[in-house]
């Protein structure tokens, strides 16, 4: 630990869970959710989705806590704490999943800004053509880059100020603006003429879609379960190191696990209606898809200028909220590592991450290559392993964290470790099989055309 004072802590309870919830409800609730729904096969991928939320996330995002608090260090310094051998490397996992996430993660925020100044202007395209076209020239080149810059700036602002003045002041004001605004955008599409049939499209699975497409849906929905609950990132072990030791841990999960879950859901019952009555296709691939979409259909609707600036003014919070999580893991391993103080390490990062996401916002090709091997690879592996540690060879030490604050959880910390040990690592495993197969398709199918051309 860092020798330049007292760690800092959360000032409250509701500080903590806000953080946690803004860590979890960001671009990947708003931005990547829809348009996984969509191109994985509606609600068949949501059924999936839901079941890893609650079989793997709850007892996943436990063991991230419990490591944090624990150890009340970063991810790096808390595998070296409790790992021996090689696994005292693998919190470089997590560090290195966070840096390249915020890394493109800016550059699409900054797609947010762009979109919510058009709608301001009244300039969304009704024609899917023309939209596709229009959000092709925004997303990529100088425009794009000065964008990614000025939304690094408010993360770097925000961290630098630390976590009590920066970060758990600035969530008590995004979260709370965040549901208010969803819940009444959600109550508003309800009235659109396409409605009942995106409703039926989101919430009545096709089980043959499951059978026949679960190689695709598996990997997506674990990687979309670990990205939007901030899991295999660090940032749920870096947030729990924060922690007093009389907190309820479980408890504290339930509730983060419920707001992101029930925004990521209230997310699906806003964007599909709107696609729906516009007659615009859910299921278009790409990192794109939600941008050119929803700008087509928003085109399309009356004041559909007004609904899509607030909307995607929305998910810019919600991609703030994210992203001083993301850079606040790298950040605690430069304070406790490193020994430099705190804006200090947030400016040299906050730099490092802006260049390293230059790339993502010249081609949006460099952009799914980043994306793709963090969602489908970095994240899962680092959850993994983690998972395999601490089931394995940590479970008296987990257990016994959990407690405090709890009590005695008798079989039900057996239960969890069980939980941890085979469902969540044997579903983890087949995951990171089937996301590196899909990279290698990515590899060698988009990415060397675009290397060709």
């Amino acid at each position: 630990m860092s020798s330049g004072g007292q760690r800092e802590q959360w000032a409250t309870r509701i500080g903590f869970i806000f953080a946690a919830v803004g860590s979890a409800v960001g671009l990947g609730n708003i931005w990547r959710f829809p348009f996984q729904v969509g191109q994985e096969g509606g609600a068949a991928f949501l059924v999936i989705y839901l079941l890893f939320i609650v079989l793997i996330g709850f007892p996943a995002m436990l063991i991230e806590f419990v490591v944090g608090r624990h150890t009340e260090r970063n991810p790096v310094g808390a595998l070296q704490e409790i790992g021996a051998g090689a696994w005292r490397y693998v919190g470089w996992i997590f560090i290195a999943t966070g840096f390249v996430i915020l890394s493109y993660y800016s550059v699409v925020a900054g797609w947010t800004i762009r979109y919510t100044l058009l709608g301001l202007q009244d300039d969304y395209i009704a024609d899917a053509a023309e939209a596709e076209a229009q959000f092709v020239t925004l997303a990529s080149g100088l425009d794009a880059i000065f964008l990614h810059a000025i939304f690094m700036v408010a993360v770097i602002a925000i961290v630098a100020y630390g976590i009590e003045r920066g970060i758990e002041l600035a969530v008590k004001v995004m979260i709370p603006a965040i549901i208010v605004i969803m819940l009444g955008l959600a109550v508003y599409v309800a009235t659109l003429e396409g409605a009942s049939e995106a409703y039926s499209y989101y919430l009545s699975p096709e089980w043959g879609v499951i059978a026949a497409e679960w190689q695709s849906i598996l990997p997506a929905a674990a990687g979309q379960a670990f990205f939007t609950l901030s899991l295999g990132m660090g940032v749920m072990i870096t947030y729990a190191s924060y922690l007093g030791e009389d907190r309820n841990l479980a408890e504290d999960s339930a509730i983060i696990i419920g707001f992101d879950t029930a925004i990521a859901f209230v997310t699906g019952l806003i964007v599909f209606p709107v696609l729906f009555t516009a007659g615009v296709a859910p299921g278009d691939p790409g990192a794109g898809a939600i941008f050119v979409s929803l700008a087509a259909a928003f085109g399309d609707l009356t004041f559909g200028w007004l609904i899509g600036a607030i909307f995607f003014a929305t998910v810019a919070i919600a991609a703030l909220s994210s992203a001083i999580s993301l850079m606040e893991v790298v950040v605690s391993y430069a304070i406790d590592e490193l020994d430099l103080d705190r804006v200090t390490a947030t400016l040299a990062i906050g730099g490092a991450i802006f260049l390293l996401g230059i790339p993502s916002a010249y081609d949006l090709v460099l952009l799914d290559l980043f994306d793709l091997f963090a969602d489908q690879i970095l994240l899962v592996l680092g959850g993994l392993l983690l998972a395999i540690l601490v089931s394995w060879s940590l479970s008296t030490l987990a257990i016994e964290e959990l407690e405090r604050g709890i009590g005695d959880l008798g079989s039900l910390g057996t239960a969890w470790i069980w939980a941890v040990r085979i469902p969540v690592v044997l579903v983890l495993v087949v995951a990171l099989v089937l996301g590196i197969l899909d990279y290698y398709e990515f590899l060698s199918g988009d990415f060397a055309a675009w290397l060709e051309e």
